[in-house]
């Protein structure tokens, strides 16, 4: 079971840990590298929240937590909370971290405020690299360690439209190449209907430079890591999946509400130094 810990006790134990921690509940898989993975509920939320509500939430179902590192196109750029302390502090709690990166969307990406952030198609390939290498920059001044998933944000798109659907995956593969050169683990994180779909078709198609893991949102109330339709059921399998089964919710535990999305997971957890 979790141990639970005030906060003052959390950020003073962290003073104590020496090397890699392993959150509760996370085994190491030496198929993906050492990964620690994590089997169960978790929740992400735009703005990782304090320290203070972190604690109260141990009473919650949840156990992982996903939080935006970085990127431009993060809806919630100015993290007031997320430090490395914080990520210490969660940590010593027990909770498992689920590090996501929103940086250049799709050309033809649905949603009207990401399109500013979309990626140029002549450069493409330089461009996720670029971003690839900031994403690594982003976890490690966190003290999130090699062996830790870092998991791409890329909103729903047109995939039937084949000029944008090449652009983003070229993108998508030199993010995912930069990440692994590190010895992080690249994840992707899309619709299931859009990027998920698209990726899976890139996959059979024999395409290379691929996420490890695949988080997909499918908002259908039925959490479910096994049998989503758009995945054939052995790729990314076992311990490579996150089913993001219901979003845009409030949750109050412990006395504290929370705005989330939930998610079932299974799947690599960050390694924290």
């Amino acid at each position: 079971m979790m141990r639970r810990f005030v906060v003052f006790f959390s950020a003073f134990a962290s003073l104590l840990v020496v090397g890699p921690t392993t959150p509760a509940h996370a085994d190491q898989d030496p198929r993906l590298g050492g990964a620690q993975i994590f089997t169960g509920r978790g929740f992400d939320t735009c703005q990782a929240p304090s320290l203070g509500t972190m604690a109260a939430w141990t009473d919650s179902p949840y156990r992982a937590v996903g939080v935006y590192i970085g990127g431009r196109g993060r809806a919630c750029p100015d993290q007031h909370h997320l430090t490395p302390d914080w990520v210490r502090g969660v940590t010593d709690m027990g909770w498992n971290l689920l590090p996501l990166y929103v940086g250049s969307q799709s050309p033809c990406v649905h949603s009207d405020r990401k399109r500013r952030y979309a990626i140029d198609p002549d450069r493409a390939w330089r461009m996720g690299v670029a971003e690839g290498r900031d994403a690594v920059r982003q976890a490690e001044e966190l003290g999130m360690l090699p062996a830790s998933p870092l998991y791409l944000d890329m909103e729903a798109y047109d995939r039937k439209d084949a000029r944008c659907a090449d652009v983003t995956l070229t993108f998508v593969q030199g993010w995912n190449r930069e990440v692994s050169r590190h010895g992080y683990l690249p994840g992707f994180y899309s619709s299931a209907g859009s990027g998920v779909t698209h990726l899976q078709q890139a996959r059979d198609a024999g395409e290379r430079d691929l996420p490890e893991v695949m988080w997909f949102a499918r908002w259908n109330d039925r959490p479910d890591v096994a049998r989503e339709p758009t995945l054939s059921a052995g790729d990314w399998q076992p311990h490579r999946r996150i089913h993001q089964y219901r979003g845009n919710v409030k949750e109050t535990h412990g006395g504290r509400t929370v705005n989330i999305d939930r998610n079932l997971v299974d799947a690599p957890v960050a390694v924290i130094g």
